[in-house]
């Protein structure tokens, strides 16, 4: 199975779920699907899938309309994403704080999503932060200068021939983005966790009400769709959020995620275990030694350069 560092990665997100694509992937049914994940973000799974050849189309789709903007370049225009990426790098050198503040400036000004991949590359750890007007206020991170345009490039190009000519970006509500979906497909959802830390920054571009959420599941369930859940679990002995609730009967597995890229922000050094939730409908597509084989699994040498 292809999975984690060795597929493409061309946003550097926090919180990306490359390192539990491994658990997820075998929840799968067999055969190949349509995938839907209407909380893109660094589109982890998705390009996973594609690159085990499990998929047939995909529908990528997040509330943040410049990063959706940034997938379709991505996908349809990646050397000029390259380009565009290169002259930004080139430009800050000699200056780079100063350019960092001027471009994050700009980008709230103009949702450019060139200047978005640059102060991903660059911010702290890649941990997004908006302000309370869902203005990007991340500070850069000066020990480095972002990733070398060469290394941006291959990672961009690997990800666009994956999804190139079988994926649908949208933007908009989650909600809104699997209205075609049917009891064929496979949903990955990945919202914003309940349990963060205090502090005046959102890590969020926008919030999900709990009670949105679980009203949405429940008409998912009514429509008899196949879907996968990451929502919140525990680092180290604090747990955070609330469990989804027992009416919506999905299969509840917890599957370790490594060290809290949070936790080491907060120069805490825990380890994540986070919680998966299959819908009963997905549960009825696959044998249960599926969810057994939900375990870490060796990675095969993938070159995607």
């Amino acid at each position: 199975m292809k999975t984690g560092r060795l597929l493409p990665h061309p946003i550097p997100y926090q919180g990306s779920k490359r390192g539990l694509t491994q658990r997820i992937l075998p929840l799968f049914p067999r055969g190949k699907v349509r995938l839907f994940e209407p909380f893109a973000g660094s589109a982890a799974v998705s390009i996973a899938a594609c690159a085990n050849d499990m998929v047939s189309r995909v529908v990528l789709s997040d509330a943040n309309e410049p990063l959706m903007e940034l997938w379709k370049r991505i996908t349809c225009n990646p050397y000029e994403l390259i380009s565009a990426y290169k002259h930004l790098w080139d430009a800050q050198l000699g200056k780079e704080r100063l350019y960092y503040n001027q471009i994050r400036d700009e980008f709230n000004q103009n949702h450019n999503p060139d200047f978005l991949l640059y102060l991903l590359a660059r911010c702290v750890k890649a941990s997004v932060r908006y302000n309370s007007r869902g203005e990007f206020n991340q500070s850069p991170d000066n020990r480095r200068k972002g990733a070398k345009p060469e290394t941006i490039a291959k990672h961009i190009l690997g990800a666009s021939r994956l999804l190139k000519d079988i994926t649908n970006v949208r933007h908009g509500d989650f909600r809104e983005a699997i209205i075609d979906a049917n009891p064929e497909d496979i949903i990955y959802l990945a919202p914003p966790y309940q349990g963060v830390c205090n502090r005046r920054d959102n890590r969020y571009f926008e919030g999900l009400p709990f009670g949105e959420f679980v009203a949405a599941l429940r008409d998912m369930n009514r429509r008899r769709l196949s879907f996968i859940i990451s929502y919140d679990g525990r680092t180290g002995e604090k747990t955070y959020g609330n469990m989804l609730p027992d009416e919506l009967n999905l299969r509840h597995i917890e599957v370790e995620a490594g060290i809290s890229s949070q936790g080491t922000l907060l120069g805490r050094n825990a380890s994540t275990v986070e919680s998966l939730y299959i819908s009963p409908a997905l549960l009825k597509r696959i044998d249960s030694s599926r969810i057994d084989k939900s375990q870490p699994v060796r990675q095969a040498q993938l070159s995607f350069l």
